[in-house]
């Protein structure tokens, strides 16, 4: 299986989100994580730029916000 490469890139008014399947399917399985009926609201992740993202990425935080 491929490696997961995910990259974050914007500007002010969108965000892309561009990943391989392996990256994909990287993502996926964090969302699923987030969304476990035992975590608790405010529970969150911090993908970064040369460590969960590929280099030049801007940082990324996938939270679970119960309030929405």
């Amino acid at each position: 299986m491929d490696e997961p490469r995910i990259t974050v890139y914007g500007s002010v008014t969108e965000i892309t989100v561009a990943a391989n399947a392996a990256g994909l399917r990287n993502l996926a399985e964090r969302l699923i994580a987030l969304a476990d009926p035992e975590l608790s609201e405010g529970y969150h992740e911090h993908l970064d730029s040369g460590i969960d993202l590929e280099d030049g990425s801007i940082s990324l935080i996938l939270e679970r916000d119960d309030k929405l």
